[in-house]
């Protein structure tokens, strides 16, 4: 079963690599699109497309009816870390540099590793955790090498603070899934955290005016796709994995979507954004620490102090 948790995980970062694609391509179309509503919009098909397997699968509809409130109130809480990531990670590009927005909000794994090695029980061995520092020094390299270091001198405190929240509530999310997904099952899970995510971007947006109707049919059509490759087949999947990994590798293998993304808009003719020599040297650095990251834990452990 670890086998295929490994590879659906790699399935789930491949098709949450497509979000950037999908956003970039979105924005380039329709200029004047807001970044909250897109993010809104993407929950809530996400959430409509598994709607059918709840209400088919009785199994599932009965398991909703007799969830524990405790662990109901945790996946309430997760809905809305989720949303809240959206919201801060989105908003703080507007007031920060590309280069420090995606390295602070993904810097999750820095959290996710000493929090579920001392509180899950989750040992991380010493080569694990060069994995992850291996992996983060990667991102660094590849987001800096292409967007130069100058740009941190630019960026406001608000914009930096807002990405590092997301970052943090990034990590929180991938830790409250990986508790209750063992109890949980992923149709279940994945419903009711999307839902309640959806219904937190909604009130953020209405709190900021965001508009929810200013959208054309080609654009919801786009964020419909979306929906289905970065929300099912990434973030759904993903989340099918946290039953059977560790949570500081399932964290650690996302930094492997700043690549995919790169390579992504490399590929796709209507982008074709050639990667730089950075891209390159940082990606296969990244690569290198989520190997690292993702061996068996061997004999050698970190000591709890």
């Amino acid at each position: 079963m670890r086998n295929k948790a490994y590879v659906a995980l790699f399935i789930s970062i491949v098709s949450v690599s497509f979000a950037a694609i999908f956003i970039t391509t979105l924005l380039n179309l329709y200029p004047e699109t807001e970044p909250l509503s897109i993010a809104f919009y993407r929950l809530l098909f996400t959430a409509l497309l598994i709607l059918p397997f709840v209400i088919l699968q009785s199994k599932t509809r009965q398991e909703i009816t007799t969830i524990p409130r405790p662990t109901f109130l945790i996946m309430i809480i997760i809905g809305i870390i989720l949303a809240a990531h959206f919201a801060l990670w989105i908003t703080s590009l507007k007031y920060t540099s590309v280069g420090s927005s995606v390295i602070l909000v993904t810097a999750h794994p820095i959290l996710v590793g000493p929090v579920s090695h001392y509180f899950f029980k989750e040992r991380l061995s010493i080569v694990n955790t060069i994995g992850i520092i291996v992996s983060v020094t990667g991102v660094i390299i590849l987001v800096y090498g292409n967007y130069g270091l100058g740009s941190f001198t630019v960026d406001s405190l608000e914009g930096n603070i807002l990405a590092i929240l997301g970052g943090v509530a990034a990590g929180l999310y991938i830790l409250g899934g990986r508790k209750t997904r063992k109890t949980v099952s992923v149709w279940c899970y994945a419903f009711i955290v999307y839902s309640i995510g959806t219904i937190g971007l909604f009130f953020i947006c209405l709190f900021y005016s965001v508009s929810l109707t200013n959208f054309s049919f080609e654009a919801l059509i786009i964020i419909f796709l979306m929906a289905i490759v970065a929300g099912i087949f990434g973030h759904t999947l993903y989340n099918w994995s946290l039953e059977h990994i560790r949570a500081s590798v399932a964290s650690v293998v996302l930094l492997g979507e700043p690549l995919g993304s790169t390579l992504l808009a490399f590929a796709l003719p209507w982008i074709q954004q050639t990667p730089s020599y950075y891209t390159i040297f940082g990606g296969a650095i990244i690569l290198s620490g989520i190997y690292l990251t993702t061996r068996k834990l061997t004999t050698i452990k970190i000591r709890n102090f």
